[in-house]
């Protein structure tokens, strides 16, 4: 029963995942103008070193869809995805740290070119407009001032990870590891 709670909390997470992804593709024409040029492709994203000790974590498999969008695809096809990236996190604190200060965690790319062109220019380019949306359920005012208070703890947490980054690179160590005295 436990197992069967814990893959209902991971297709839900990840349903809702793809929905905001295709939120923020679909408010930029560019982006679907350029998924669309891959309808039907399939990207494959897994997490290479993870530790033995944490439960493990399978590989996500994507499509494009015709309207310029990706959906999960629970099950995965049997053929090789068309584009195959790989996020090493032997050490997940360093990379949930690299991501909150702003940084890319080291990635493997292999497959499709001119898609992983296109699949990095997404990623480079889209931003969510969260007072955007904000906006259209609180009205103007209040989104931009959530949203000013939202960018100066966001400022404040990237700001963390970074020292906390350099200072563990420095160190030679990990940002996750105590320090050794």
């Amino acid at each position: 029963m436990l197992e069967a709670l814990k893959s209902l909390a991971e297709r839900s997470v990840l349903e809702r995942l793809v929905l905001l992804v295709d939120h923020v593709v679909g408010a930029e024409p560019a982006a679907t103008d350029r998924l669309r040029g891959h309808v039907g492709r399939t990207l494959r994203v897994e997490v290479g070193g993870w530790p033995d000790l944490l439960p493990a974590l399978p590989p996500l498999v994507f499509r494009v869809t015709p309207a310029g969008l990706i959906e999960w695809l629970d099950e995965p096809p049997a053929s090789p995805a068309d584009l195959r990236v790989t996020v090493e996190a032997a050490n997940p604190a360093r990379v949930l740290l690299e991501l909150a200060a702003g940084r890319r965690p080291t990635i493997a790319v292999d497959g499709d070119a001119r898609f992983a062109t296109d699949v990095n220019w997404l990623i480079e380019n889209l931003r969510w407009d969260i007072q955007d949306d904000l906006a259209r359920v609180v009205g103007d005012a209040p989104a931009r001032e959530l949203a000013r208070f939202g960018g100066a703890v966001a400022g404040a947490i990237g700001k963390a990870a970074r020292t906390l980054t350099d200072l563990a690179a420095r160190r030679g160590g990990s940002a996750a590891e105590p320090p050794t005295r």
